[in-house]
């Protein structure tokens, strides 16, 4: 099984793209796992929210790959504990039958066409965090659900 993150736009902030670097190769140590940015939608500011949706939609669907699970990180998903992440983690590796993306969308969200195409939502947080700093945080929660499955010392719950 293989997992992937996408997400909109390029990691600009260096110790964003440090704390990914780290990681995603800690990540690596447990699947087959690979981060991709997809570039900016162009003229993205010029464009309505909807559109800018609808267009970024498009490079996302064109990056999925036939029967991939896809799970939406999205401020409206489901909140779960670290644990209970790990355990729904768990469950996604043990069933090896489907590869697993998690996407992480522009800042207006995802357009309907991705919410209908997708699985599940889970919501990393009911505060906001912006779309730099959200793709460290979830890789964080990524790497500590392999800790959580394997019994290793990282998560002290």
């Amino acid at each position: 099984m293989r997992i992937r993150t996408l997400s909109i736009g390029k990691t600009n902030v260096e110790y964003v793209r440090q704390g990914l670097e780290e990681f995603n190769s800690r990540i690596s140590k447990y699947c087959k796992y690979e981060w991709d940015e997809i570039p900016d939608v162009k003229n993205r500011a010029k464009l309505p929210k909807n559109d800018l949706k609808v267009e970024e939609a498009k490079l996302i669907l064109k990056r999925l790959v036939p029967n991939e699970r896809l799970i939406l990180l999205d401020e409206g998903g489901r909140n779960l504990s670290s644990v209970k992440f790990a355990s729904w983690l768990s469950d996604a590796v043990n069933l090896q039958a489907k590869d697993v993306c998690f996407v992480i969308g522009g800042a207006y969200g995802f357009s309907q066409e991705l919410y209908d195409r997708s699985e599940m939502k889970i919501s990393l947080s009911p505060m906001t965090f912006n779309h730099q700093l959200i793709r460290l945080i979830f890789a964080e929660q990524l790497y500590r659900g392999f800790t959580i499955i394997r019994g290793e010392p990282y998560h002290h719950g």
